[in-house]
């Protein structure tokens, strides 16, 4: 059975230790109730404690914000401001020295703010409801120019 709330995910990640794996599954159960805000709210109210691993508990901090504005829940709650959940030093998602500067640009606030950089949709899984769109980056690339070839008597000068 799939966590119902971000609670959940920590408490089972106090036993096995494997926290992304329990909040892989509680992604798939949020995605699930696309459409009934009451229950995605009550999914990411409560606060959900520690697992005393600074990485960890700054995206859990991280996801509780995003999903809230992702999904334009009603409030963002208020246990993800605790200091305890962000980071002193970044984090890259994934930790490619090459896409450091692509993900410093399409991070989300949520993360951004915790010194966490990811893709644009950081949370997307199969169960995601892509009806609903995806964020990419770049939004729009600017128009083609028009007619302006330079010639080479004019590129000389």
């Amino acid at each position: 059975m799939r966590p119902a709330s971000l609670r959940e995910v920590v408490e089972r990640a106090r036993g096995d230790g494997d926290w992304d794996h329990h909040l892989q599954n509680f992604l798939d159960a949020f995605y699930a109730l696309d459409g009934d805000r009451a229950a995605q709210v009550a999914m990411i109210a409560e606060e959900p404690g520690f697992l005393d691993e600074a990485r960890p508990d700054a995206f859990l901090g991280g996801v509780g914000e995003h999903l809230a504005r992702r999904w334009r829940l009603p409030f963002i709650p208020s246990w993800v401001r605790d200091e305890r959940r962000y980071l002193s030093t970044a984090m890259f998602c994934p930790d490619e020295r090459n896409l450091r500067g692509y993900l410093l640009c399409v991070s989300p606030v949520a993360f951004r703010v915790r010194l966490i950089f990811t893709g644009p949709d950081p949370l997307q899984r199969a169960r995601f409801p892509y009806h609903r769109g995806v964020v990419r980056y770049p939004l729009n690339l600017p128009p083609e120019p028009q007619n302006t070839t330079v010639s080479p008597s004019s590129a000389a000068m």
